[in-house]
């Protein structure tokens, strides 16, 4: 019998949660070539951010025709470039069951999250409102959040390969961001130090995101989806103090003296 067998460890495996960030590809329409020349560019500006990442495809504001989808092409010209393409957002059924015939994952669009909500969980939103609560007390598990996420807080400097994530709020780091590390927050992030490496905030969609930089040198800023490479972030405040914030769906750097 194995060691594993006589520890006590009764599974192979354990299922727990997991906050992953992952990068969409919002299509509109699909033309293979077409696609493959835009893929192709947008690698050639950060290569070394798209390579083994995984994609996640949204058809949320997809406009063409359901017939033209190719999800094997789509797959395989990502593949070629090193992305791996995990799953589909959004859709409709003929567009979601050709997803699923090319064995991807599923995952509802934002207007279907709203939809698809089950009469329990209904019942849980309906308890939590203030102005339909009937009963005069409510349990500890029905209150709402106090206050904001708590801000994590890094003392030592993010090395090359490292990845530091904070998941709920803000991220703080006293250091240096070298190169070739990466940075992600769900809120803002604070760089007291150069910013070297990469950094993504408001990776859930928060758009009012900002990154804040004693000194500006990234290989990568990323705001709520929206980026900019390094040779963007040269034209402007290079090597100094500054913000960066979402206006308009571009990424704008400002000086924090002029903030």
């Amino acid at each position: 019998m194995s060691d594993t067998a006589t520890s006590g460890v009764q599974h192979c495996f354990q299922l727990k949660s997991a906050s992953v960030s992952m990068t969409a590809l919002e299509l509109y329409y699909f033309d293979n070539d077409e696609f493959e020349d835009t893929l192709r560019d947008k690698i050639s500006q950060a290569p070394g951010f798209f390579k083994d990442i995984p994609l996640i495809i949204s058809l949320e504001k997809y406009e063409g025709l359901s017939s033209e989808l190719d999800f094997f092409k789509i797959i395989g010209t990502c593949r070629r470039h090193n992305i791996h393409v995990v799953g589909v957002r959004g859709g409709n059924d003929d567009q979601r069951r050709l997803a699923r015939g090319a064995a991807l994952a599923l995952m509802p669009g934002g207007n279907q999250r709203d939809r698809e909500v089950s009469p329990a969980d209904q019942k849980t939103t309906a308890a939590n409102e203030p102005a339909q609560v009937s009963e005069p007390e409510a349990s500890p598990a029905a209150e709402l959040p106090s206050g904001p996420a708590p801000a994590r807080i890094i003392n030592q400097p993010v090395r090359s390969g490292q990845q530091v994530y904070a998941p709920e709020g803000d991220l703080i780091i006293l250091a240096p961001v070298q190169a070739g590390a990466e940075v992600l927050a769900a809120g803002n992030i604070h760089v007291y130090g150069p910013l070297r490496g990469r950094a993504l905030a408001g990776i859930h969609g928060m758009q009012s995101a900002r990154v804040f930089c004693q000194s500006l040198e990234a290989e990568l800023v990323s705001i709520a989806g929206h980026y900019k490479i390094s040779e963007d972030l040269q034209e402007k405040s290079w090597k100094t103090a500054v913000q960066i914030q979402l206006r308009d769906d571009l990424l704008v750097v400002t000086p924090l003296e002029k903030a």
